[in-house]
C-alpha cells in the first residue's frame, strides 16, 4: 500500500531539510581546504591506489568530511522517518525521568549478559523476557541504567521501543547494546506490567544487500562485529521488515526511496 500524501509531504521535507543543508557544505572543486597534515600523511601509503580515481589528496579529505557529516543528518532523518511512518516519537528516560528495575530484574540481567558473553547460552529472546519479567512486587529497587529510545510507540496494550543504527556498530558495542536493551525492557515492564514489551534494535538498509531494498539476516549478522553473540534475529529488523514494520505496509522502503528521488529532482530544478 502507498504512504499516504500526508505521510509523503512530511517525509519530503525531511529529505528537504537534509539537503538543503549539505548543499550548502559541498565542498567546490579547488576550494579552499583545511589543514588536514595527519589524514594527508596516512593517505600516502594509498596514493598508488587513490591515483586511478584522479582526485586530489586535499579534496578526497574534503569529500570524505562531507559525507561524515550526511550519514549523521540521515540518522536524525532516519529518526524522523520513523515517527512520521508509526506515530511514535523519541523519548528519553535520563536524569530525572530514569526508571527503576527490580534487583531480581538486575541479577538475572547481569546473568544473562554474562552467559551470552561466556557462551554459555545462545541469545534467546524467550527465555531472556522469561527471566527478566519475573519479579516479586516485594523486592527492592535500583536504579536502571538510563536509556534513551529513538522511536517509542506506545498502544492500549503494548510498548514497542527501537533502537536505531545508521551505521555499523563498532567492536563489543554489541554486549553494551544488549545490557542497555535488557534494562530497558525489565524497567519499562515495571512501570506498565499489564502490557506487552518489545524492544528492537533497527538497521534502516542492508549494506550487504545487492538490492536497495534487500537484506539477508544470516549474512548481515556475520556481517556485524560480535552481533549476533548477543543479538537473536527476532530483536533485529533490516531494511524493508524495518520500515513495513513502522508503517504497517508493504514495500514502504521502495516508496521512502522514491519521495527522495522526487525531492531531489524538486530541488535540483
Amino acid at each position: 500500500m502507498l504512504l499516504t500524501q500526508e505521510q509523503q509531504d512530511r517525509i519530503s521535507e525531511v529529505v528537504k531539510d537534509i539537503l538543503l543543508k549539505r548543499i550548502g557544505n559541498f565542498p567546490e572543486v579547488g576550494a579552499q581546504i583545511r589543514n588536514a597534515p595527519f589524514h594527508s600523511g596516512f593517505l600516502e601509503c594509498f596514493r598508488e591506489r587513490l591515483m586511478p580515481l584522479n582526485i586530489k589528496m586535499p579534496y578526497l579529505i574534503a569529500i570524505a568530511s562531507w559525507l561524515h557529516g550526511l550519514n549523521t543528518s540521515l540518522a536524525s532523518g532516519f529518526e524522523n522517518i520513523s515517527h512520521i511512518l508509526s506515530g511514535g516519537y523519541k523519548r528519553k528516560f535520563t536524569g530525572p525521568y530514569s526508571l527503576v528495575v527490580k534487583t531480581t530484574q538486575a541479577f538475572q540481567i547481569e546473568n544473562i549478559i554474562r552467559d551470552l558473553k561466556t557462551g554459555s547460552h545462545l541469545p534467546d529472546l524467550s527465555r531472556e523476557n522469561s527471566l527478566i519479567f519475573d519479579y516479586s512486587d516485594s523486592d527492592d529497587e535500583v536504579g536502571s541504567l538510563p536509556f534513551t529510545v529513538d522511536t517509542y510507540i506506545e498502544r492500549q496494550n503494548e510498548i514497542i521501543a527501537i533502537e536505531l543504527k545508521s551505521v555499523r556498530p563498532n567492536s563489543g558495542e554489541g554486549r553494551g547494546e544488549k545490557q542497555k536493551i535488557l534494562y530497558g525492557k525489565a524497567a519499562l515492564k515495571l512501570a506498565h506490567p499489564n502490557k506487552s514489551i518489545r524492544f528492537l534494535v533497527g538497521f534502516p538498509f542492508d549494506p550487504t544487500s545487492e538490492l536497495p531494498t534487500g537484506y539477508n539476516k544470516e549474512r548481515f549478522f556475520d556481517y556485524l562485529i560480535e552481533f549476533k553473540k548477543f543479538f537473536s534475529q527476532e530483536e533485529v529488523l533490516i531494511a524493508d521488515e524495518l520500515w513495513d514494520f513502522l508503517s504497517g505496509n508493504r514495500e514502504t522502503m521502495s516508496a521512502i526511496l522514491n519521495v527522495i528521488a522526487e525531492t531531489v529532482s524538486q530541488v535540483r530544478n
